[in-house]
């Protein structure tokens, strides 16, 4: 699916919550949003323009009959926490979350407000929906991610540097997607015998020696 495909998708689901309000004497509407990269950053910013324009053509007008809320939590733990409160106390009619780590802290927040989750990478293990086909709940949205992903990055480091023998994974377990999403795949392509491999896993400073067996 092309890129500008999927997010006219994800500006359907947006406004769901507000189509079903269709009905009623009109309002200006709000959708909040809170998006865990930096606004500086040029791919988020063409998806977030044409999130906008998917929302246009769904006959929804910033200004005229629907604002944004817009917050960039860059990464950034506090900032999340921050937005997040700010944007429920806000009260808007629905929520778009762009990340795994913002939808988790919207979901502290909330259980009320409609959240649109996109670039999530494990919504049920996350706890944020208890199944894909029927979410329950107040999340919706897309899933981007796949466990084999974690393999198959593997895989491509080994084919790439036949002689690597130790890779190492950093990562922040606070902002990051949980370890264990990929840890089987990642595991499982190390055991390969034509691509065994050392993991060493590195939450922050602390360090675990895995081995491939």
């Amino acid at each position: 699916m092309k890129r500008r495909e999927f997010v006219t998708l994800i500006g359907g689901v947006a406004a769901w919550p507000l189509a079903a309000h269709a009905q009623q004497a009109q309002r200006m509407r709000r959708i909040g949003v809170l998006i865990g990269f930096a606004e500086t950053d040029p791919d988020v910013k063409s998806w977030f323009a044409a999130f906008r324009g998917a929302l246009a053509k769904l006959g929804w007008t910033e200004g005229s009959n629907f604002r944004i809320e817009l917050r960039w939590a860059s990464d950034d733990p506090d900032k999340m926490k921050t937005f997040a409160k700010e944007l429920v106390e806000l009260r808007p009619d629905a929520i778009l979350s762009v990340t795994t780590p913002v939808t988790d802290t919207l979901v502290r927040e909330t259980q009320t407000i409609p959240i649109v989750m996109a670039t999530v990478a494990d919504p049920i293990s996350s706890g944020f929906v208890t199944n894909l086909g029927r979410p329950g709940g107040n999340v919706t949205g897309f899933a981007l991610y796949e466990p084999s992903m974690g393999g198959k990055w593997l895989e491509l480091l080994k084919r790439t540097a036949p002689g690597v023998a130790r890779v190492a994974l950093l990562f922040n377990p606070t902002t990051s997607v949980p370890i264990k999403f990929y840890m089987a795949s990642i595991q499982a392509a190390a055991c390969l015998p034509s691509r065994r491999v050392l993991l060493r896993f590195t939450p922050r400073m602390r360090s675990k020696a895995l081995s491939p067996h």
